[in-house]
C-alpha cells in the first residue's frame, strides 16, 4: 500500500492522474493505468478508475499494490540465439517452430520459458505473468528477430514506437508465382475472419485495422519468387494475408494459400512444412540510450535450401 500526497508534479497546476501518480511513486505509467482499471486507486478516500482525470498537487491518494503473482510459465534452459542484449532489452533470433508465449496446448518449451531462465527475473511485467517482456510477437512457424523488454521503461518506449509505426521491420518470404509488378504497395484493412476465427482477412475500411505492406521481388525463382516485405504497419499475419490477397501466397502456408502442384514434390522432399517467412530486419531507437539499433538476421538453413531447390 502506498499512501502519500501528490508532490513533485511538474508542469501545469493540474495533471492527468496516471502521469501524476507515476511521477509521485516508483510505478510506471502503464502499471498505474492497470491498477486504476482494477479499482486499486483512491483519491481522498474515493475509488477512481479514470486515468485522464485531472488532479491537483497535494491531493491525498492511496494505491493498493497487490503482491506480485508468480509467473505462470516456468524458467527453462532452452538455447537462445541472441542478436542484441543489454540491461534494458534483448533481441532474439527465433527459430521456426518455437512458440513465443505459453497458451493452452503450449504451456512450456516457449520463448517466454527460455527468457525467464536467461534473464532471471529481469523482464518487464507489463505483458502480464503469461507474457513477461513480450513487446510484439511473430508466429510460431515464422523465424527471425523478436524483441523483449527487461524493464517497464524499455517496454513502454518500444511499445510507443510500434504504435507510431517507426519500428523498421522487414521480412523475407518465398511466395508462389511471380508478381506482375516487381515492387508495389499493398493496402488493406485486416481483421479476424468472420467465417474462421483462426484466420485473419482483408475487410472493408473502417472495420479492421489499417495495414500497409511494401514488397519488392529480390529474386525470381522457378514457379516462385523471393520477396522482401517492409511493414508500414504491424498487424497479425499481415505479410501472409497481404501477399495472398494479390495472388501470391507464401509457400508452405497452411492457412492462406495452397502450394502449387508443381512445387509440392519439392516441399515434401525437403520436409518444408511451414510458411516461408523470416523476420530479417529490425530497427529501432533504443528507448533508454536514445541510439539507433539496426539488426539483420540471415535466412535460416531451411529457407536457404528451399530457395536452392527452386533454382535447380
Amino acid at each position: 500500500m502506498t499512501n502519500a500526497p501528490l508532490t513533485g508534479i511538474t508542469g501545469p497546476e493540474q495533471a492527468r492522474l496516471d502521469k501524476a501518480l507515476a511521477e509521485a511513486t516508483d510505478l510506471s505509467r502503464e502499471r498505474v493505468k492497470a491498477l486504476l482499471a482494477e479499482g486499486r486507486v483512491t483519491l481522498a478516500g474515493v475509488v477512481v478508475t479514470q486515468a485522464s482525470l485531472k488532479v491537483a498537487p497535494g491531493t491525498p491518494f492511496a494505491i493498493d499494490v497487490p503482491a506480485a503473482a508468480p509467473a505462470e510459465a516456468e524458467a527453462q534452459d532452452i538455447p537462445l540465439v541472441i542478436a542484441y542484449e543489454d540491461e534494458h532489452l534483448i533481441v532474439i533470433d527465433k527459430p521456426a517452430g518455437l512458440v513465443v508465449h505459453p497458451a493452452a496446448g503450449n504451456l512450456d518449451g516457449t520463448l517466454v520459458n527460455a527468457l525467464l531462465h536467461h534473464c532471471r527475473g529481469q523482464l518487464s511485467g507489463i505483458g502480464g505473468v503469461a507474457r513477461p517482456g513480450i513487446v510484439h510477437r511473430i508466429d510460431k512457424d515464422t523465424s527471425g528477430l523478436l524483441i523483449a523488454a527487461k524493464t517497464d521503461v524499455a517496454h513502454e518506449g518500444l511499445a510507443r514506437q510500434f504504435a507510431d509505426h517507426s519500428i523498421v521491420r522487414a521480412y523475407r518470404a518465398v511466395v508462389s508465382g511471380h508478381p506482375r509488378q516487381p515492387a508495389g504497395r499493398i493496402e488493406g484493412a485486416i481483421a479476424r475472419s468472420s467465417t474462421n476465427r483462426k484466420k485473419m482477412a482483408l475487410v472493408e475500411d473502417g472495420r479492421g485495422k489499417h495495414a500497409v505492406t511494401h514488397y519488392k521481388v529480390v529474386k525470381p525463382l522457378k514457379f516462385a519468387a523471393l520477396v522482401e516485405c517492409r511493414l508500414e504497419t504491424g498487424r497479425t499475419h499481415q505479410v501472409r494475408v497481404h501477399m495472398a490477397s494479390i495472388g501470391h501466397p507464401l509457400l508452405g502456408d497452411p492457412t492462406y494459400g495452397r502450394t502449387p502442384a508443381q512445387l509440392r514434390p519439392l516441399l515434401q522432399r525437403l520436409e518444408f512444412h511451414r510458411q516461408a517467412l523470416h523476420a530479417a530486419e529490425l530497427g529501432f531507437v533504443h528507448p533508454v540510450k536514445g541510439e539507433t539499433v539496426h539488426l539483420v538476421s540471415q535466412l535460416p538453413e531451411d529457407m536457404v535450401t528451399l530457395i536452392g531447390g527452386l533454382q535447380d
